[in-house]
């Protein structure tokens, strides 16, 4: 059986984890890129800001179509490099706050049945809003994680 509280509850966590993250990160390195290509710290926070409307609108879609054909969001190929760079961070992390408080009361009150409401998206073999969340939970992390890679380097060329 999907557990959906757990779900719910990391998702609810994320921000208490990511944000005080970011600000441990020194303005110096902030929004340096560790190489050409890869992300700052800077740009992965945004990121998770920048997310929220992409995933309600795919949770509005899965909600109200029966199995929507979902577009996968590439952000190398959909995104104009170095944009993140350009967005306010402070801005950025309040909104990312905000829009998860707003996203885990949604969450928390669908039904076990909207849960499993499919869609198929072209990068998967099958995708669920389950799916979609989890995969959210994870993301939260694998960019937190990525920050606190770039927090504690001590290799900057």
């Amino acid at each position: 059986m999907n557990n959906t509280a757990a779900i719910i509850d990391s998702l609810e966590r994320a921000p208490a984890i990511i944000i005080p993250l970011v600000w441990e990160v020194p303005r110096a390195i902030l929004q340096r890129r560790p190489k050409p290509g890869k992300w700052s710290a800077h740009e992965h926070a945004c990121h998770l800001a920048a997310v929220h409307p992409l995933m309600l609108s795919r949770l509005d879609l899965m909600l109200m179509e029966q199995n929507p054909r979902i577009r996968p969001y590439l952000p190398h190929f959909d995104d104009e490099d170095r944009a993140l760079l350009k967005v306010d961070l402070a801005e950025a992390m309040e909104r990312f706050s905000g829009d998860r408080q707003r996203l885990v009361q949604r969450l928390r009150a669908l039904s076990e049945e909207d849960w499993q409401r499919t869609a198929d998206h072209g990068e998967y073999t099958h995708y669920s809003i389950f799916i979609m969340f989890r995969h959210l939970a994870m993301h939260d992390m694998l960019h937190a994680y990525r920050i606190e890679e770039l927090l504690l380097k001590n290799d900057w060329a």
